[in-house]
């Protein structure tokens, strides 16, 4: 519960009593972030972290999607201390953003919002098996073969995927789909059996963007079956696809081509800072291509960029402002080359450049509270007032971020929260503003006792009350009013200067403080002394070894003071109990020191280098060396303009060494810390206080500080002087990068980088488009108002397409104009394709897929660049939700993949570039084939005569929704692992020619136009160590021995399965 006004007025009283026991607001020591669980995990808790310190300990709430969390209610819920434990969370009632609020008495302050998401993997959707049909009363077998495993089973293999038929030499890509999911994924795929992974090189490339494989030239080593491996990096589960057979065509050889790039990063492509960005790019191609990378500016990349993937991946760690822009990727082999270009755009989110801290006032003060954040694009501002958004009224408003309270009041305290927000994010800042209302107390802040001056010094008295509001001082000494003059001044916090100062000045001073809730007083003694002074110093000399040598050191000094002598040796303190016997200190109570040196022990020159005295009244210790110089004082500037600050400073210590130098340092909020100022004049002596900063930056708050320099170093920097802003100017910089193209017909688009901020002089900040058509003389100009803009597109129908245009992007702001970029080239927009492709065909390839072809449309370089096409297809009742595929520009067929047996399929093509799509061609249609048969060839049995085995097996009998069998396959190898070997025949037998010395695994499938059929369970033929064997998948009798056999066609493959 928040204190009433009342109670708050009883604190600020307390406060100036209490010192260091004061109340406090509360302040995050942790704040909950995000957390992503999957979904089902059992005895699952999730813990958002919260935790605020203040003084009376906080009190926490929380709230989900803006609601708050009733947690006498919701028994799923717990708090500990102020953090909040989800048990068992669920994907539909506990995913959202959390909020953590924490209250004491002075006031609420809100974390930053966590968000609670689920991830999930789901299984690929299996197609449903082919039916077995039988007759009533006859027996039947339903197969359910074990998935691939070691240890855990793994999900079971989906239906076979239709087979993918190319020619040697040829580019292929095998899609892989992610199923249902959330969370990140990665990506591999699996050759023919676990664990034999495909290894990626600079042939074959795996995207972790689309999870497809790409090959970019096929080898007969590639035949086999390939399996899309999708796993949940944040949960582990991972999940099979469909295998998908590839096949060599048997009508040739693929000839060389040129690179084809397949894998691509977009267009546009936005970045996080301080993110790991990786583009991808991978090209099909005969000779394999080769990747290389640039920068489409030119510029090198910086050594921290790596490449991945024999190339295929750009990899930019930390990614900062200057990684932005465009980047090719070049496919090259000796057929030719190919670019892909895309465009890196730079965000981030709100991060702090000016924190607010925590603020006392008095009331009927003002108060002007800075909050600055840096973020791309520009954060906006709002405040929170204990929680909850701050309703702004006559005196409390919002400038750019600042808030603004004037005539403060006691009401007006409480736990303030700055929020910068941009669409990337929010950032929230936290202080307590306390309003005090006080009568004067010099309790906390006493007046000196007794202060001490020399004459003609300056001397200060303090008066520094604690009051709220600010107290009036005056002074007596004595009981005579204090009044300025030449040389006294009352100072704004309350003091008394009194320059050149006499022995009359000295006595009592009082000073009287006051304010609306009452009076206090407090005093000081002034004590003026005549200054202390070397009469007789210590010289140099040159002595003997062994002679005894008196140095003298005589002052004169004011009667009321007491003085102390202290004897340096060699810049080391002489300590005369260590070195008694050679060292001996003389006199220098009441009258002078003397140091006698007794039995020198060097032959070399002695020099003693200094008598130093150092008073009892605190006189400064004056030394011939010692160390860097103290700080300089009191930084001020004291004129500024658009791009020069005239700073003075006061002398700080020298520390016993004459100061030689001073640089002055300059601070931005866009700076990486302090950084040295070019000033005026270049070199700053010891005797010049001031100095001229030039080359500053207009429109840009600036702080500065300044390092004094003696013969032993610098010394530490003074404090900061108070932040001011350089005048306006018109701005100098114009954006880089300016380029365009693309877009819809009839238009003209134009792009640039944004100019940063404290680089556009001023405000009203913008930008100035200017274009012309190439070999006109005269400008089209147009003003872009936001800073932030980093693109203008000019729409008219009389814009020619695929025209060039010179175009040029200038800046302006409140003070004019500036300069305008150089000028580049940018062509239009494109016009659509106005012709449909010729030609059109369809036919069937297997029971899942169906080959479109055309005849390429008539195109002019000088119309722009043809992208590619688009097949679209449907089935009937599909019409108002085709589906699509696309490919490249120089394709003229596109096969499509996953239809459904034994339909019609209607197709149309049209083609496209970047302004859009042309007109469709004429509609054509194909029938998937029927599916291959369920049923495996059955009772396959062999017998072996010297290198000879003979094989039969039954009839296969397709179902009349299945594919007629055409012929049969048979697939071996040898039971090392050896490669896949296929034989066809147009029997139910088969002769093959092994030899003896090994061991060999035998299946068979039936072969039809819908594809292959369902394997026979594999046949095992063990070495041979007799002329005469026979035997059968599940006994070795019952043997029928092949009467019969046919030579067939050999076709050999690597794989393993």
């Amino acid at each position: 519960m928040l204190l009433s006004w009342k109670q708050l007025v009883l604190l600020s009283f307390i406060g100036c009593l209490g010192g260091e026991l004061l109340l406090h607001g509360p302040v995050f020591v942790s704040e909950p972030s995000d957390s992503m669980v999957p979904v089902g995990a059992e005895d699952k808790r999730v813990t958002f972290n919260c935790e605020a310190r203040g003084n009376p300990s906080p009190q926490y709430r929380w709230q989900l999607n803006g609601s708050d969390i009733n947690l006498a209610v919701e028994s799923r819920y717990e708090l500990n201390g102020g953090d909040l434990v989800v048990i068992n969370p669920h994907r539909d009632r506990d995913s959202g953003s959390y909020q953590c609020f924490a209250t004491n008495p002075l006031g609420t302050i809100v974390s930053r919002e966590a968000k609670l998401q689920f991830a999930y993997l789901e299984n690929f959707k299996t197609r449903m098996r082919s039916a077995v049909s039988v007759r009533e009363g006859q027996g039947v077998v339903l197969l359910c073969g074990p998935p691939p495993h070691a240890g855990d089973l793994e999900n079971f293999k989906t239906r076979m995927r239709s087979a993918v038929s190319v020619r040697e030499g040829q580019g292929v890509v095998l899609l892989c789909g992610p199923p249902p999911h959330a969370g990140e994924l990665s990506y591999a795929w699996i050759f023919n059996e676990y664990p034999s992974f495909v290894e990626e090189d600079g042939r074959r490339f795996i995207s972790q963007e689309t999870g497809h494989l790409y090959v970019a030239k096929v080898e007969p080593s590639d035949v086999g079956n390939y399996t899309c491996v999708v796993t949940s990096v944040v949960t582990a589960a991972r999940v099979l696809g469909s295998p998908t057979p590839l096949m060599l065509r048997a009508d040739g050889v693929m000839g060389e081509y040129e690179p084809k790039i397949e894998v691509q990063f977009p267009e546009t492509l936005p970045a996080a800072k301080g993110s790991t960005v990786r583009l991808e790019c991978f090209a099909l191609g005969n000779p394999v291509p080769r990747i290389t990378w640039r920068r489409s500016d030119g510029r090198p990349f910086p050594s921290k960029i790596n490449f991945r993937k024999f190339g295929g991946v750009l990899e930019i760690p930390g990614f900062e402002q200057e990684d932005a822009g465009s980047y090719e990727c070049l496919a090259e082999n000796s057929r030719g080359r190919n670019v892909a270009r895309g465009r890196l755009t730079y965000y981030a989110k709100p991060h702090w450049v000016q924190l607010i801290g925590d603020v006392e006032a008095a009331v009927e003060e003002s108060l002007r509270w800075d909050c600055r954040a840096g973020g791309k694009p520009k954060p906006s501002y709002r405040w929170l007032r204990n929680g909850e958004a701050l309703a702004l009224e006559e005196r409390i408003q919002l400038e750019n971020g600042a808030l603004s309270i004037v005539n403060l009041s006691v009401a007006d305290a409480g736990m303030f929260q700055c929020v910068a927000e941009n669409k990337h994010g929010l950032a929230y800042s936290s202080a307590e503003l306390r309003v005090l209302a006080s009568a004067p107390d010099f309790s906390a802040t006493p007046m000196k006792k007794l202060v001490r001056a020399q004459v003609g010094s300056v001397v200060g008295l303090d008066c520094r009350p604690r009051a709220a509001p600010r107290a009036v001082c005056s002074w007596k000494r004595g009981e005579v009013t204090v009044r300025e003059d030449g040389r006294i001044s009352f100072l704004k916090d309350g003091g008394l200067s009194i320059a050149s100062v006499t022995k009359a000045d000295a006595g009592t001073y009082t000073c009287f403080a006051e304010n609306q809730f009452g009076m206090a007083s407090g005093s000081t003694r002034l004590v003026v002394t005549d200054p202390t002074r070397i009469t007789l110093a210590p010289s140099n000399m040159d002595v003997s070894v062994g002679e005894s040598v008196v140095l003298p050191c005589q002052v004169r000094h004011d009667p009321l003071l007491d003085v102390e002598f202290t004897w340096y040796f060699n810049g080391a303190l002489a300590d005369f109990q260590k070195d008694g016997s050679h060292l001996e200190k003389v006199g220098g109570v009441s009258g002078p020191s003397f140091l006698l040196c007794v039995d020198s022990k060097s032959s070399t020159s002695v020099m003693l280098r200094k008598c130093l005295r150092s008073l009892v009244s605190s006189l400064v210790v004056l030394t011939e060396s010692g160390c860097s110089p103290g700080p300089p004082g009191n930084v001020q500037v004291e004129e500024i303009t658009d791009t020069t600050a005239q700073v003075s400073w006061t002398e700080g210590t020298d520390n016993h060494s004459p100061i030689t130098s001073y640089s002055v340092q300059a601070r931005t909020p866009f700076s990486v810390g302090w950084q040295a100022a070019r000033t005026v004049p270049e070199v700053i002596d010891g005797n010049t206080h001031t100095a001229t900063v030039v080359e500053l930056n207009p429109w840009v708050e600036y702080e500065f500080r300044v390092v004094a320099s003696n013969r032993i170093g610098g010394g530490e920097p003074s404090l900061p002087s108070e932040k001011v802003r350089t005048e306006e100017a018109v701005p100098e910089v114009p954006p880089s990068e300016v380029s365009g193209g693309g877009g819809s017909r009839s238009e003209l688009v134009i792009t640039w980088e944004p100019v940063p901020e404290e680089l556009q002089n001023g405000e009203g900040f913008g930008y100035v488009v200017a274009f012309r058509p190439l070999g006109v003389t005269t400008w089209i100009q147009t003003v872009v108002t936001s800073p932030d803009a980093p693109r203008y597109v000019f729409r008219n129908e009389s814009i020619v397409p695929f025209a060039p245009y010179q175009v040029k992007v200038g800046v302006y702001n409140n003070k004019g104009e500036g300069p305008f970029s150089p000028v580049a080239t940018v062509f239009s927009a494109e016009e659509e394709p106005t012709a449909a492709p010729a030609h059109v065909w369809a036919h069937s390839l297997s029971s899942s897929e169906i080959e479109v072809s055309w005849s390429a449309i008539p195109w002019k370089l000088s119309s722009g660049h043809l992208l590619g096409y688009e097949v679209r297809y449907w089935t009937s009742g599909e019409e108002g939700s085709p589906r699509r595929v696309k490919v490249v520009a120089g394709e003229t067929a596109a096969r499509l993949h996953g239809l459904r047996s034994h339909l019609v399929y209607h197709a149309a093509v049209r083609a496209y570039n970047s302004a859009g799509a042309g007109p469709f061609s004429a509609t054509v249609n194909a029938t998937t084939k029927k599916t291959p048969p369920s049923q495996p060839p059955g009772n396959v049995v062999w017998n072996a005569t010297d290198a000879k085995v003979f094989l039969s097996w039954e009839q296969v009998r397709a179902m009349e929704n299945e594919s007629e069998v055409t012929g049969y396959k048979v697939f071996y190898r040898t039971s090392g692992q050896g490669g896949l070997q296929v034989l066809s025949t147009n029997r139910t037998s088969a002769e093959l020619r092994l030899p003896v010395q090994e061991g060999y695994v035998v299946h068979v499938r039936a072969t039809t136009a819908g594809g292959d059929g369902a394997s026979s369970a594999p046949v095992r033929i063990p070495r041979r160590t007799s002329s005469d064997a026979r035997g059968s998948p599940s006994a070795i009798a019952n043997v029928h021995p092949v009467s019969r056999y046919l030579p067939a066609v050999l076709c050999v493959a690597h794989a393993l399965w």
